[in-house]
């Protein structure tokens, strides 16, 4: 008999590979962060004797949920400004203020509260585009969450960096950096087509092709990015990109809500990635992403929830079910992206698209043990015919009970193992009555 770290007996297993397969009375055997078996449950304690077993009776086990998009430290925002279009939020509300209050404390106390409501509802890994990319990573490495750091460039000097130069020797040392941290990778993350110009572009392109990168960028957004699109460069969004060779595989493009067919075609041609946002498309009325025709052509697409401050919130359960909802709504066919194929997009496909599939996003055999856990016996949950539709359609984030990430328990019960939440919602308070002063 092998001594392992832990054993996972739910009730219902949902482990995304083999697609839409749900087991009962399986369990997870876990060691040194990683998924070493699944067997049925009446056999793994023959096999294994683990320092701690943990019965899930009314439970469901998925992969931990994968936020492909997000502005963390922005939860300090959340609610600062709403029912606003999306230029005028950005230029009147929340850039003047990010010039004001971001610094490196902000963004730790913000990322600190982000991180918090993000595992109290099930996601562990998070996809991040903002300033002060460094303490974001640090953050989130020091509290245990798996995280992909955007390297931010924009034209415009923030409190981050005073020009492109500094944005790319900020970004690059970075990177280095995480080179020898497990839990946090990094992306170039290229703000958007309207404000980051011609020459940055095309240093980004050099560095994803020699550095094997991933690019984030917000792109085809809004009717106005593409308006400024053809006054100043003549030409529509994704094309100034296919013109700067930056549409590949590495690209990662998020909202995608004003796109033609023969962009469609373009995109699917080169590979390129989709990250749907869709609460914070419909909050500002930005337009809706062709999702069930990007999927019917084998684009990669995953979800994200944008920052706080427009969706208003990172709560990927609810995410999902808005994806899933809103596909059957926009396509006007109920067999739209089902459940099995949105809980997909919120956690393989996320890691997919991040370039970590190979070590989180499902539950298998070798990668790391990024699970969460969802309690169905919820009045709201029963009966339960189908775990998979219950968990999509049914379950809410208050139903998550325990999260792992890399084998660590950083949920218990509803409750933070490794966070203070009080004093995180105190700072969180604090800076409320800064900015609203």
């Amino acid at each position: 008999m092998d001594a392992i770290d832990l054993i996972l007996s739910p009730k219902w297993l949902i482990p995304v590979v083999p697609k839409e397969i749900c087991l009962q009375n399986h369990s997870l055997a876990v060691n040194q962060g990683r998924i070493i078996d699944i067997l049925p449950t009446d056999a793994i304690s023959s096999r294994y004797e683990a320092a701690k077993y943990i019965k899930l009776d009314n439970h469901a086990l998925i992969p931990g949920l994968i936020n492909a998009h997000t502005h963390a430290a922005m939860s300090l925002m959340r609610g600062l400004a709403d029912d606003i279009a999306l230029m005028d939020w950005l230029h009147n509300y929340v850039w003047p203020t990010e010039q004001k209050w971001v610094n490196p404390r902000f963004i730790e106390d913000g990322v600190e509260l982000a991180i918090a409501e993000m595992l109290l509802s099930g996601t562990t890994c998070f996809n991040d585009m903002y300033f002060f990319p460094d303490i974001m990573a640090r953050t989130a490495d020091r509290l245990g969450m798996r995280a992909v750091t955007g390297l931010i460039v924009l034209d415009f000097p923030t409190p981050w960096a005073a020009n492109s130069d500094e944005y790319f020797e900020k970004g690059t040392a970075l990177f280095d950096e995480l080179r020898h941290v497990e839990l946090v990778t990094a992306t170039l993350a290229p703000h958007a087509p309207y404000t980051v110009s011609n020459e940055p572009l095309e240093k980004i392109r050099i560095l994803s092709d020699e550095l094997d990168l991933p690019v984030h960028i917000h792109l085809h957004e809004t009717v106005n990015e593409i308006e400024h699109s053809l006054e100043n460069y003549g030409k529509r969004p994704i094309a100034r990109l296919q013109d700067l060779n930056l549409l590949g595989p590495n690209l990662l493009a998020v909202h995608l809500t004003h796109i033609h067919d023969d962009e469609i075609d373009l995109l699917i041609e080169h590979g390129v990635s989709a990250v749907h946002c869709p609460q914070s498309n419909m909050k500002l009325a930005s337009g809706f992403c062709p999702v069930t025709r990007l999927l019917a052509l084998g684009m990669e697409v995953a979800i994200g929830t944008d920052g706080a401050a427009s969706n208003n919130d990172l709560d990927m359960m609810d995410e999902m079910r808005s994806a899933a909802l809103l596909a059957k709504a926009v396509s006007n066919n109920p067999q739209s992206l089902p459940a099995h194929q949105a809980l997909e997009m919120a956690t393989l496909g996320g890691a997919r698209t991040l370039g970590l599939a190979d070590v989180t996003g499902s539950l298998e055999v070798d990668k790391w043990a990024d699970i969460t856990a969802i309690d169905l016996s919820h009045p709201s949950c029963q009966p339960v015919y189908d775990p998979i539709s219950q968990v999509v359609y049914a379950a809410g984030r208050q139903q998550v009970s325990d999260v792992w990430v890399a084998g660590k328990q950083l949920v218990e019960k509803h409750q933070l193992t490794k966070m203070d939440i009080n004093d995180c919602l105190h700072r969180a308070a604090g800076w409320q009555q800064k900015i609203n002063s």
